[in-house]
């Protein structure tokens, strides 16, 4: 049975990018050659490894826990590799979130902290150096198949095509029908019929013919980002329905009575209708429905891979953009610093590491992305805020980051700017208009009780508080101005062209590891 069966300011300153991609080429490992003159038979070098394929699987709002509706993933991928139970995003909304993917930087190196200018969208990305051009560049065939980075539609309608894409077929703008496409360069419209416009098809059927076609003397690097299980979450006939039995989402924080801890704009919500709850439920029933034909499609680039005989030799990562909330906290979006939104699954399968199926709960955070694909794959980078995932799938105690940092810009929605840290049992927010948030996760998963104010969390509160001027730093534009990060910190996020070089230096010493 095949497997398709199983069911800063903020674009980077000229000297500053200069800089990164100079690192670049000085990554470059050295390799030694044995003299020719020393040489016997028996001590000829053996032939190098054969370099890995790698295949990102990006879905769109998907959460943590929804993994046991894919029977392909679970079949093979999380019974044949990790699955990291604590993986999350640093700043929770699609367009940041992508860009930290495909960098391994945080929202206050990428410039990206929001899906709007300034400080935010396409036109913030500096995309001269991304995961595809340190692929490219070492010698792989590329290929992106979905969702880019939001407002990419101008620059689609003109032809614009990143650098190190071999194979470019982007949305315009994300959709299930009725969406256009950019086929390296050319856009090219989709309409409504089921059997020839649904989405997560057609960017599966262009993925395996990217699979299919590659020359088999020269290693391929996919991403495959479809639109689902983004809301209006719109099943193809196959699944519509498949879910409608599901059970209601009820957990402690459904709908919370009592906000009055909450941080003012928390506060601001009203309680849920009636047809609100009704909403949320059926987005919530679609969005695993549009999950099988993720499903359905990953089963059938694993089958492209195994035909070519990639598939034993091909690193697979399957994640999400950001979570969402399923009406936790009265909330039905992202953004917020609730873990609801901020975890997102993490799944990785690499056969020639042997690794044996386990589930891993260490912190795990998207920047770690890039540079675990660039490590398993010995492809030089440029120096990255992310750390590689290598270590923590030849050996589940290997060391490993004990916080990170979470980040947040206001934009659309009412969600003031934030900074947080996140440790493996607490959680400390510091906002913009001074609210703060301190929340334990071993005692209170579910985020219900602040802590902030608890005279006896006053130990914590200091050493998160402490911990979180080192690690937002620089807070997010205009944080500074409204009282939520001391001065101090805030001046590096107004350095010049000049400083920016002086700035990227002390964020590299300043690990957040």
């Amino acid at each position: 049975m095949t497997l398709a069966r199983l069911g800063f300011v903020r674009r980077l300153p000229p000297p500053v990018l200069a800089v990164l991609l100079a690192f670049a080429a000085l990554a470059v490992p050295l390799v030694a050659f044995v003299s020719a003159s020393a040489q016997t038979p028996a001590s000829v070098a053996a032939p190098a490894p054969e370099r890995p394929n790698v295949l990102l699987i990006v879905t769109d709002d998907q959460r943590w826990d929804t993994l046991d509706a894919m029977p392909v993933v679970q079949q093979e991928l999380m019974s044949r590799g990790v699955t990291f139970s604590h993986s999350f995003v640093s700043n929770p909304l699609c367009c940041p979130s992508r860009a930290s993917i495909l960098t391994g930087n945080y929202s206050h190196t990428t410039g990206v902290y929001r899906q709007k200018t300034p400080y935010g969208a396409f036109p913030s990305f500096q995309d001269a150096s991304t995961l595809a051009t340190w692929m490219h560049d070492a010698g792989y065939r590329t290929g992106l198949f979905g969702k880019y980075i939001d407002a990419y539609q101008s620059d689609a309608w003109k032809g614009y095509v990143p650098p190190g894409w071999d194979r470019w077929v982007a949305f315009v703008h994300s959709g299930y029908y009725s969406y256009g496409l950019t086929v390296d360069g050319e856009v090219e419209l989709h309409g409504e019929d089921p059997s020839t416009d649904y989405s997560t098809t057609v960017l599966g059927d262009a993925a395996e013919r990217f699979i299919l076609s590659a020359p088999q003397d020269q290693p391929l690097f996919a991403e495959f980002a479809p639109a689902a299980p983004h809301d209006p979450a719109t099943a193809e006939p196959t699944f519509d329905g498949s879910f409608r039995d599901i059970a209601k989402w009820r957990p402690p924080s459904y709908d919370e009575a009592d906000v009055s801890d909450k941080p003012a704009y928390m506060q601001a919500l009203p309680r849920f209708s009636s047809e609100w709850m009704a909403w949320v439920d059926g987005l919530r029933r679609r969005q695993y429905e549009t999950l099988q034909s993720v499903d359905v499609q990953i089963g059938r680039l694993l089958d492209a891979l195994e035909e070519t005989g990639r598939l034993e030799n091909t690193l697979i990562i399957f994640t999400s953009d950001n979570g969402l909330l399923w009406g936790e906290h009265r909330w039905m979006k992202k953004e917020v610093p609730y873990d609801e939104a901020l975890r997102v699954p993490m799944v990785v399968r690499y056969d020639p590491m042997a690794i044996e199926p386990r589930t891993d709960d260490h912190l795990i955070v998207n920047v770690d992305i890039a540079p675990t694909i660039a490590s398993i794959a010995s492809v030089p980078h440029p120096l990255v805020e992310g750390m590689s995932m290598e270590p923590l799938l030849r050996n589940a105690d290997a060391p490993w980051r004990e916080d990170f940092l979470i980040e947040h810009m206001e934009g659309s929605n009412p969600v003031p700017s934030y900074c947080g840290v996140r440790t493996e049992t607490q959680k400390y927010v510091r906002y913009a208009t001074g609210e703060r948030e301190l929340y334990d996760l071993s005692q209170d998963p579910d985020e219900m009780v602040n802590l902030v104010d608890d005279p006896s969390r006053s130990t914590d509160v200091a050493t998160l508080d402490a911990r979180l001027d080192d690690l937002c730093d620089p807070p997010p534009p205009g944080m500074d101005e409204q009282g939520g990060t001391p001065a101090a910190v805030a001046l590096v996020g107004v350095a010049g062209a000049s400083g920016g070089a002086a700035y990227l230096s002390r964020r590299r010493r300043r690990s957040t590891r």
